[in-house]
């Protein structure tokens, strides 16, 4: 009888905690998008009325900011992936097979800028970037993308290196291939499911990154995250169109997480 009780017990704390969860991770988003199909006059009553309406998202596509803040956050994204796993590729494999001094230095490096928040960079950062002309660019926004990517995502990337057995490499380095050879041939196949797994990761870090887009960038290149910001005005917040943009932002996040889902999956039991 007290095993049956506590038993019981137990399942009703797990379904509590589940309960729990998806509130606190469900319920948001299930207020921003019934919020985004609400008239400006019915955004403090969504769960009151069945006054619906489409207009929200077609106002907010209007909006030729908008549309440019997508397509910049999208192009930011996808150089930024392709330009720090070009650079975290070596700098984990080198991580993970070499030593000496060189290879010490550069974890030093990257450990210590690991330890220093994000926020601290950002007065630096714009400071940089107004001195060498490179405020509201690509180019400015991208080297601090690249720079936090590389110090954070190395350190998997070593991981994922060091899970593959080196034998492989030292039978190709016998046969003949340089250790360029062995490293195209042998360890990166092996490591190919890791490295999808980063560049959806690194995708998504960009994507949704706030901090950099609000400080680096302007009307040249605006970014969808701090673009937002431009509903909450003197006069109020105008919600409905912020919830529609936030909806539309969160698209291309969730069609990449859930086709890219299994590789991130199989990269991260490697």
């Amino acid at each position: 009888m007290i095993s049956f009780a506590l038993h019981t017990l137990r399942r009703s704390i797990f379904a509590i905690s589940i309960a729990a969860i998806f509130v606190v991770f469900v319920g948001p988003i299930a207020i921003l998008g019934v919020t985004s199909i609400r008239p400006a006059s019915g955004v403090f009553y969504i769960w009151r009325g069945t006054n619906f309406t489409l207009n929200n998202f077609v106002e907010v596509l209007h909006q030729s900011q908008v549309v440019q803040a997508m397509w910049n956050s999208f192009v930011l994204s996808t150089l930024a992936t392709i330009l720090s796993l070009s650079i975290t590729i070596g700098s984990g494999y080198m991580l993970s097979r070499f030593g000496g001094w060189i290879q010490r230095s550069w974890f030093a490096t990257i450990y210590i800028f690991r330890t220093v928040p994000y926020i601290s960079w950002v007065l630096p950062l714009y400071l940089v970037n107004t001195r060498l002309g490179i405020y509201d660019t690509y180019v400015g926004l991208l080297l601090p993308h690249i720079a936090v990517h590389v110090c954070f995502f190395s350190w998997l990337m070593k991981g994922f290196f060091d899970g593959i057995n080196p034998s492989m490499e030292y039978a190709a380095l016998i046969d003949g291939c340089t250790r360029w050879g062995a490293f195209c041939r042998v360890a990166l196949p092996a490591a190919m499911p890791g490295i999808a797994a980063l560049a959806i990761l690194c995708w998504l870090s960009t994507w949704n990154e706030f901090l950099f887009a609000l400080i680096l960038s302007g009307k040249r290149t605006p970014l969808i995250t701090s673009t937002m910001a431009q509903f909450v005005t003197e006069t109020g917040t105008e919600w409905n169109l912020m919830s529609a943009t936030a909806v539309l932002a969160m698209m291309p996040a969730l069609l990449v997480t859930i086709f890219g889902q299994k590789y991130v999956i199989r990269g991260l039991r490697m």
